[in-house]
């Protein structure tokens, strides 16, 4: 079994739970052929100085200097799941396609996972915004088919994806100063550690692909700690059962650390 990839086995877990939630983040960079075909038609740009330029320009334009490319020049480089039981129980940790996390191999495997599990929910944070539409044009890309999804997922509001930034800002009336990492440190979770998003780009160029992959992982992980907390907001879990819960996937993860080094970073972070 692949490193990255962590078996549903959790003590007390009945096998027959069923796989009620897919928790997914993401990680990109700029597409510099793209951007160079698209942008600078005429510049005669490689690919490395096309991002470049448009990084530059996005500052210029940003409010807080932010060198963030529009999601549609993306391309995934890092798909992280997590699958969750219908009793809201962790039962998988997955990288796709690892270790060698090819993007054509990583959403074509994430579109497979969304057809296979047709009556599981995504639950995804800003997905709505970023993670949902950059995996789409990926498919777009490749020629890849989303019949279910496209059926059953894009509604904002009864649709089958839990979006819980849309959630917690109420559908974007407010805004959520310090997003995931403020939520996650606000539960005693690690959120930001050594990485963060704006520093993917140069890991990929560096040939970093297994660390963008854990800190994948770790926002990944994070953002189904969020959801667990949410839903005692709903009344779906009473605070016990969180608790519970929440011991639970740390004994998973801590029989996982051999598998995936990096989960004992992510579980030294958390608070007594």
């Amino acid at each position: 079994m692949p490193p990255t990839q962590l078996a549903p086995h959790t003590p007390g877990l009945d096998p027959n739970t069923r796989t009620a939630f897919l928790v997914v983040d993401t990680e990109s960079i700029p597409d510099g052929e793209l951007l160079a075909k698209v942008k600078y038609p005429g510049d005669n740009l490689s690919p490395e100085d096309a991002v470049t330029k448009a990084q530059e320009e996005a500052r210029q334009t940003s409010y807080s200097g932010s060198d963030f490319v529009p999601v549609s020049f993306h391309i995934p480089v890092a798909v992280c799941v997590v699958r969750v039981g219908n009793d809201f129980s962790l039962q998988a940790v997955t990288c796709l396609d690892a270790p060698h996390f090819r993007p054509r191999e990583m959403v074509r495997k994430f579109w497979m996972g969304v057809e296979l599990y047709t009556k599981a929910k995504l639950v995804t944070f800003n997905g709505r915004c970023f993670d949902m539409p950059m995996l789409e044009l990926a498919a777009f890309r490749h020629g890849l088919s989303l019949r279910d999804y496209c059926q059953r997922n894009r509604n904002r509001f009864a649709g089958n994806h839990v979006d819980l930034l849309d959630w917690l800002t109420n559908y974007g009336a407010c805004k959520l100063v310090g997003g995931l990492n403020l939520l996650a440190k606000m539960i005693g979770k690690p959120g930001k550690m050594d990485v963060a998003g704006d520093q993917v780009y140069r890991m990929h160029r560096e040939g970093k692909y297994q660390e963008i992959n854990d800190y994948c992982v770790f926002d990944t992980l994070d953002t189904y700690f969020v959801f667990l907390r949410t839903r005692v907001l709903t009344g779906d879990l009473t605070p016990d059962q969180e608790e519970d819960l929440v011991k639970r996937a740390r004994e998973f993860l801590e029989g996982k650390v051999q598998e995936l080094p990096a989960l004992e970073q992510y579980l030294k972070g958390w608070e007594p």
